[in-house]
């Protein structure tokens, strides 16, 4: 039998707070590709790449800081794991806890969580727990639960999740070298922008940090909470992020900014990323690639746009916002019509 891929903390032991003989819950996350984008890059005037975090094993980033937060918990001897979620977040605590053989409970905002995230957590066995309320509500509610009971909050407010994230920045150093200027990224509660800026510090790298919020869930744009986020970019659909002042530390002192885009410069960008790179992520990730076509790369000549999550996360913004689906009659003749006009 081949040996299993290490994981990141096999991988970054080094870097993190574990130590050998720690309870290690793993699904092989991380070491997600680095792809670059030639037409993206021709429409911005720099050299862009793409920092595919979708092939994580639930799909999205979280799972890079959700082993650290799980492992930690085990190490802990919690009894289960608790979260607030818009969506992956929840898919991942619920996938980490079914392999440490651990309770899950994860909270998300009633009837504004993308479908195959519901599914995800629902089948790895959490308990799903449908909030009439939205994301902020939902983290305060469970950091009280937390805080009276023996279970393991693993939202990015839990410090594992910052450290097993950052391990994405310690990947882009080695894949380029160090020769990166700038990184575009969305930001929602803030938490993996503040990652990252942490990794590249300790590795001794500082690119410009260029945090993109949705218009309709813009507070670090705005300098103020949102009360009512909206935006079809459900994974950043936070109103009062968790992160504020680590994320507007991290934009401020690497000479970065913080931009907001539209719903509708994001679905442009999706539809690009899928029908002229063959890359398929969430919208919430695409609000990296409308930043950078709508605010420019601020000078610098190689830049990486981080898609957090796989499209079929949200399925079913892509079939609102695709081509149809074109019927046609099992002959030859209604098939070179079909295919061919």
């Amino acid at each position: 039998m081949l040996p299993p891929m290490p994981g990141l903390i096999e991988r970054y032991r080094d870097h993190l707070p574990f130590e050998p003989g720690d309870p290690v819950v793993s699904l092989g996350e991380g070491s997600t590709p680095l792809v670059y984008a030639p037409r993206l890059s021709d429409r911005v005037g720099a050299d862009v790449w793409l920092k595919i975090e979708g092939t994580n094993p639930t799909g999205s980033f979280k799972d890079r800081g959700m082993t650290c937060a799980v492992s930690a918990a085990v190490r802990e001897g919690a009894e289960a794991v608790v979260c607030a979620s818009t969506g992956n977040t929840a898919a991942s605590a619920a996938a980490y806890a079914a392999r440490a053989g651990l309770r899950g409970a994860v909270i998300v905002p009633e009837g504004k969580i993308a479908t195959g995230k519901l599914a995800q957590a629902l089948m790895h066995g959490a308990r799903v727990i449908a909030l009439r309320g939205n994301f902020d509500e939902a983290l305060k509610l469970v950091r009280a639960l937390a805080a009276r009971h023996p279970v393991s909050l693993v939202n990015s407010v839990n410090e594992f999740r910052i450290q097993g994230q950052k391990t994405a920045a310690f990947e882009l150093v080695e894949q380029l070298g160090g020769e990166l200027d700038a990184l575009c990224i969305p930001v929602g509660n803030a938490g993996n922008i503040t990652a990252y800026w942490r990794g590249f510090n300790e590795a001794g790298h500082r690119p410009r940090m260029l945090g993109f919020q949705a218009a309709g869930a813009a507070p670090l744009v705005l300098g103020a909470p949102v009360a009512n986020p909206e935006t079809v970019a459900s994974a950043i659909r936070i109103g009062n992020p968790a992160r504020w002042e680590e994320a507007m530390d991290a934009m401020t002192s690497s000479g970065g900014a913080v931009n907001a885009v539209s719903d509708d410069q994001i679905l442009d960008a999706y539809r690009f990323l899928a029908a002229s790179e063959g890359v398929f992520c969430e919208p919430a990730s695409a609000a990296s690639v409308a930043g950078l076509l709508s605010h420019g790369s601020r000078g610098a000549a190689r830049v990486v746009c981080v898609l957090t999550g796989h499209g079929l996360k949200d399925p079913q913004t892509a079939l609102d916002h695709a081509g149809a689906v074109v019927p046609c009659d099992p002959e030859l003749g209604a098939i070179e019509r079909a295919v061919l006009r």
